[in-house]
């Protein structure tokens, strides 16, 4: 797995070939993204939750998305750390990944990377993203259900139902649940929640990660709104899922293959140098742009 993973972030010529051998097995595991803003415990939520199913005889992956560095290009990968009780479990996977500057969360290989730890038989896979904005939902592209984490005590709960982060989650976690405001931030989301559809409704679970509790309920709610979208209702969401991960990663391959062609091709450069006097608009860069990239 660890080969194939690097294959596929090298974007090596390997990868293709395997990822088409190892399509037809995938599709069977029940997969959970974890998003919300950083520091309300996301990494040790996943812990915690990998020690439950574990627990439970269940094999578990967690793909844990780090953001890079928009000058250095490079990332920490440091949640690892926190996940450190399960290195040595046969039946737990563990791989930190970079966003690579992709705005949505998920780096492009994230995707595929999912697909080789269902096909390899996990039973669960858990994406933890580097954190949500109003414009940064796109883990609830690619998974069955998606756990909004949120604490108490960050500030008024108001923010968190701003348009473009309520409209994510399947469930809604308050962690920290020992926290002062815990039970008044929960009644607080019940309260905004109460005037959306009750089918549209996300379930407010609270936890506190660190000694588990509330784990088994969190999870026991994954698993109840997996279930009420039916057969046909999951396999629809996961061909919207498949649709919007194309997008992504063709996008994600056209933004390199253009970036290729501004650093490098006489062509393109020459439409910039003429941009920079104004003897050419942008509109029309763009087009000698398009035509060097795609032969458009």
């Amino acid at each position: 797995m660890a080969r194939v993973i690097s294959l596929l972030e090298d974007g090596a010529a390997d990868g293709r070939s395997v990822i088409r051998d190892l399509w037809p097995h995938t599709g069977r595991a029940l997969t959970v993204g974890l998003t919300g803003p950083p520091g309300v415990g996301k990494s040790t939520l996943s812990a915690a939750l990998v020690t439950f199913l574990r627990a439970t005889g269940e094999t578990v992956g967690v793909l844990s998305v780090d953001p890079s560095s928009p000058f250095t290009k490079g990332a920490l990968l440091g949640d690892r750390i926190r996940l450190s009780d399960h290195f040595l479990d046969p039946g737990v996977y563990i791989r930190s990944m970079g966003t690579r500057g992709h705005l949505g969360g998920l780096a492009e290989a994230t995707f595929l990377a999912m697909r080789v730890l269902d096909a390899a038989g996990k039973d669960a896979v858990l994406i933890e993203t580097v954190g949500v904005g109003q414009s940064e939902i796109e883990v609830a592209s690619v998974v069955d259900v998606v756990v909004l984490v949120l604490q108490p005590g960050s500030g008024d709960a108001v923010q968190a139902l701003k348009a473009g982060v309520m409209e994510i989650p399947d469930v809604i976690c308050v962690n920290k649940r020992d926290h002062p405001d815990a039970h008044a931030m929960r009644a607080e989301l019940t309260r905004a929640l109460s005037l959306s559809l009750a089918t549209s409704r996300p379930p407010v679970v609270e936890t506190d990660a660190r000694d588990g509790s509330g784990v088994e309920e969190l999870w026991a709610t994954i698993v109840r709104r997996r279930d009420a979208l039916g057969a046909d209702g999951l396999a629809e969401r996961r061909r919207q899922s498949l649709a919007r991960e194309l997008r992504t990663v063709a996008i994600a391959r056209a933004a390199a293959r253009i970036g290729v062609m501004l650093d490098g091709d006489a062509v393109v450069g020459e439409a910039l140098a003429r941009l920079d006097a104004r003897a050419l608009d942008p509109l029309a860069a763009v087009e000698v742009l398009y035509r060097a990239a795609f032969g458009e």
